[in-house]
């Protein structure tokens, strides 16, 4: 194979008030024609704006300093043209740009326009690159549309991207990237913003349009589990820097440098030794003080029962028809009878996709929202309280206990709010203790979750998102909760600073006592988190067992789905596209029997023994295969 494109010694450097930031420095790799190689490394590695210098799409106050882009013209092979030279407003690099180069960008949710068709959107390229009539475009993009997976290509043509789940917009991306049939892609991040069913679904889409279309991929990401499925050949890059380059067998089964070493170390994994822990590219030293620890003591003393137990939980919502609601509203449920419980001092994980109802739980068991039926009972030592029931001070004295972790460290801090003014505003709401006793919790709190004291007076945005998020939880530990929700608090981090936190908040349970309820939609982290496991699908928990049972012996089709679609970070153990039922996993009406919906009345939770449940029409056999 030749080579398609050629970097050389590439540097940029961002000029900024701050001074001159080199964000690439000496990088050099190829990609030959039809071949895939991935560009791994962390969040400010410089794999983004390497992206961007090849598309000549850097930021005003970004420029090539140095290097050369080196393109083999697909239209003229042999004709080697230096991107790295040409002006990115040029006809000449517009030629090229989204005609032999494309690239799917990282967020489908703010790549899109949202006033404009999904039609429109993908044939825009088409019409710049290619003279062909409106009627001619149409049919050339229904076509792309079905490539990508669209089930009814037509609609999808017509109608506008809020109208798609994530995987959908994504595939979206996909066709506006593809529609010009290009010699190289460019794939930032294709898959970090979705459930993993749907991300297994997309890399798959990916690897066979590559085949098909005989393009180049160059993949941007940090997820080395995506890396071992996808690609052929690995860069690693750290600070702007290749560390350690060679081929999947080379970078998985021989890395040399330490950097590379400690991101396969950090990454979890359903094969890790009990007790065994992630290793971090820096761990967290922190240590609680003397102001957590009375609650937490008087809290172990209790009775040994499940502190907190979900019975029979339903939500539904009314969705308006029509553009002005003038049809009958239409009722959508959001969680059916959804049942289970957590013993103090242990992790229950709720697992499943986006729109399963894991969120809308959560929100139920915090009184953020009302539930149509059910029960939420708190264990309080000497009684059991009825959580939506409570009314006034007794529903804000119960707020005390049970405290929220949100998914994104970006949005869930007040940007106009020191740090000290975020962590003491819990105290302040609630009344906790005078001016002097504020401030000792709120130095105690940043010793809890390793952030140094003298940064208190500083704002968010001065912090990485791996502190962003430490800050966030030591806010939800001002009030000396006994439990806490964790709402994918990691989903949004990479995958060193996701280990750091898993660990932080694994030594947090152990320490001061506490019971989580941990939400993700990644089966790898909960096995590294969670005592025991409920996998919900369409509103309902359709499978629960002890960790170690569940991923032993699971039995529901959708479970299986799950671990069949978590990208392992070993090239020997490709992901198993057949399990995933051609996209239909979280399609009830797609299970085999007994867990299909048959028309004979709801399914039930059977038990199978050793406290593992599984939602089904009959008693299900755990010892077979589900799936077909």
């Amino acid at each position: 194979m030749t080579d398609l494109l050629r970097v050389r010694d590439l540097q940029v450097e961002f000029h900024t008030q701050a001074g001159v930031v080199r964000a690439v420095d000496g990088l050099s790799f190829r990609l030959r024609a039809g071949s895939a190689v991935a560009l791994v490394g962390e969040s400010g590695s410089g794999k983004s704006v390497t992206a961007q210098a090849i598309l000549g799409l850097l930021p005003r106050t970004g420029r090539i300093t140095g290097g050369e882009i080196l393109l083999d013209d697909p239209d003229a092979p042999g004709t080697i043209v230096d991107l790295a030279g040409l002006d990115p407003d040029s006809r000449a690099f517009r030629a090229i740009r989204g005609d032999h180069i494309s690239m799917i960008f990282q967020e489908p949710m703010s790549s899109l326009s949202p006033l404009h068709t999904v039609g429109d959107q993908v044939s825009e390229a088409l019409f710049l690159h290619r003279p062909m009539s409106r009627a001619e475009g149409r049919a050339v993009t229904l076509e792309m549309l079905r490539l990508v997976g669209f089930p009814d290509p037509e609609r999808a043509y017509a109608a506008y991207p809020f109208e798609f789940s994530g995987g959908l917009r994504q595939r979206a991306m996909i066709a506006m990237a593809l529609i010009c049939r290009p010699a190289i892609l460019i794939a930032d991040e294709p898959s970090t913003a979705l459930d993993v069913t749907i991300q297994a679904q997309i890399l798959k889409l990916i690897v066979d349009l590559k085949a098909e279309l005989g393009m180049a991929l160059l993949l941007i990401t940090h997820d080395l589990g995506v890396v071992a499925n996808v690609a052929e050949e690995v860069v690693v890059m750290y600070r702007g820097r290749v560390v350690e380059s060679g081929t999947l067998s080379d970078i998985y089964g021989n890395p040399r440098h330490p950097y590379l070493k400690a991101l396969l170390r950090a990454v979890p994994h359903f094969d890790m030794k009990p007790n065994e822990r992630l290793v971090p590219l820096r761990e967290i030293p922190h240590h609680e003080g003397r102001l957590l620890s009375p609650r937490v003591e008087a809290a172990r003393g209790k009775l040994d029962a499940p502190l907190l137990e979900v019975r029979n939980l339903t939500k539904t919502f009314a969705a308006r028809a029509g553009l002005f609601g003038g049809r009958a509203a239409a009722r959508v449920v959001a969680v059916d009878d959804v049942s289970f419980a957590i013993r103090r001092g242990r992790c229950l994980g709720l697992v499943g996709e986006s729109g399963c109802g894991k969120t809308t739980v959560s929100k139920i068991v915090m009184r953020a929202i009302a539930a149509a039926a059910g029960h939420v009972l708190y264990n309080a030592g000497d009684r059991l309280v009825d959580v939506l029931a409570l009314q006034s001070d007794e529903l804000a004295a119960f707020r005390r206990k049970i405290q929220y972790v949100f998914q994104d460290p970006f949005s869930s801090l007040n940007p106009r709010m020191t740090v000290f003014d975020i962590l003491s505003e819990p105290l302040v709401v609630h009344g906790d203790g005078d001016d002097a006793y504020r401030r000792g919790m709120v130095c105690e709190l940043m010793s809890a979750v390793g952030l140094d004291p003298r940064h208190l007076r500083r704002y968010p945005h001065s912090f990485s998102g791996g502190q962003r998020q430490r800050i966030g939880i030591a806010r939800a530990l001002a009030l000396r909760p006994e439990i806490l929700i964790c709402d994918e608090p990691v989903s949004a981090l990479d995958v060193s600073v996701q280990a750091q936190i898993l660990n932080l908040l694994k030594d947090l349970q152990k320490s001061l006592g506490l019971t989580y309820l941990f939400i993700s939609h990644n089966l790898a982290v909960v096995d590294y988190m969670a005592d025991d496991i409920a996998v919900m699908c369409a509103g309902a928990v359709v499978e629960q067992a002890p960790r170690e049972l569940l991923f032993r012996a699971p039995v529901h089709p959708y479970t299986q789905a799950l671990l069949a679609a978590v990208p392992y970070p070993d090239p020997r153990r490709k992901l198993d596209f057949d399990m995933l039922m051609d996209g239909r996993a979280s399609t009830p009406s797609a299970w085999p029997p007994p867990f299909n919906t048959d028309g004979e009345g709801p399914p039930e939770l059977f038990d199978l023994g050793e406290g593992h449940f599984v939602r089904a029409h009959s008693h299900p056999s755990p010892a077979r295969r589900l799936f077909v």
